[in-house]
C-alpha cells in the first residue's frame, strides 16, 4: 500500500512513459509511493516568459491532493518554483540549469532535492549543480536524455545509477 504520493512532470518531448520515468517510477513504487503522472502536449509558440507559468498551471492542480515529492524532467524543472514555494522535496532529471529562474528557485528551496544530469547536456551546469545540493548525480558523456555514445549497455548502466540515486535519496529524506 502506498504511503506517499509523487507527481511526475514530463519534459517537452519526454513523457512519463519514457525510460527514465519508467524506471524512476518503479523505484518510487518500490519505496511505497503512489504516482500521479501529468501528461501534456507542449503548445508551439510559447515565449520563454510563458513557459514557467504554463508548467505551473499544469502542476498546481495535481497538488490539491497532498503530494510528498515532485519529479520533473527538463521542461518539468520549471516547476522548481512550485516545489520551493511549497517546501516539497524533488527529483529533477536533466533540469534546465542554464535558466536563471530554475537556479533561483533551487537556491531558495528549503526541502531537499536531487539533481541528475549529463555532462554532455548543454542545459546542465556542473558548477551550479554542485553549489545547489549535495544530492547529485552527473553522468559523464550523457546527453539531455541521459543517453551515452557507444554500446547501449552504457546508457542502461547510467539508468541503473539514476535508479540507485533515487532509491538512496528517498531513503535518506524519509528516514529523518
Amino acid at each position: 500500500m502506498a504511503e506517499r504520493r509523487a507527481v511526475l512532470i514530463p519534459g517537452m518531448g519526454y513523457d512519463t512513459r519514457a525510460p527514465l520515468f519508467a524506471y524512476v517510477g518503479e523505484s518510487l513504487r518500490r519505496a511505497r509511493f503512489e504516482l500521479h503522472e501529468i501528461s501534456w502536449e507542449y503548445p508551439a509558440g510559447l515565449t520563454d516568459e510563458q513557459r514557467g507559468p504554463w508548467v505551473a498551471e499544469r502542476v498546481l492542480p495535481t497538488l490539491t491532493e497532498p503530494a510528498d515529492l515532485l519529479v520533473g524532467k527538463s521542461l518539468g524543472s520549471l516547476a522548481a518554483p512550485v516545489a520551493a514555494d511549497r517546501a516539497l522535496p524533488a527529483i529533477w532529471l536533466t533540469p534546465l540549469l542554464h535558466l536563471p529562474e530554475v537556479v533561483d528557485a533551487l537556491r531558495r528551496a528549503e526541502a531537499p532535492f536531487l539533481l541528475i544530469g549529463g555532462a554532455a547536456d548543454r542545459t546542465w551546469d556542473s558548477v551550479a549543480a554542485r553549489r545547489l545540493t549535495p544530492h547529485l548525480v552527473e553522468i559523464p558523456e550523457a546527453d539531455h536524455s541521459l543517453m551515452l555514445p557507444g554500446p547501449l549497455v552504457r546508457s542502461a548502466e547510467a539508468l541503473g545509477r539514476v535508479c540507485t540515486a533515487v532509491e538512496e535519496f528517498v531513503q535518506v529524506i524519509w528516514a529523518a
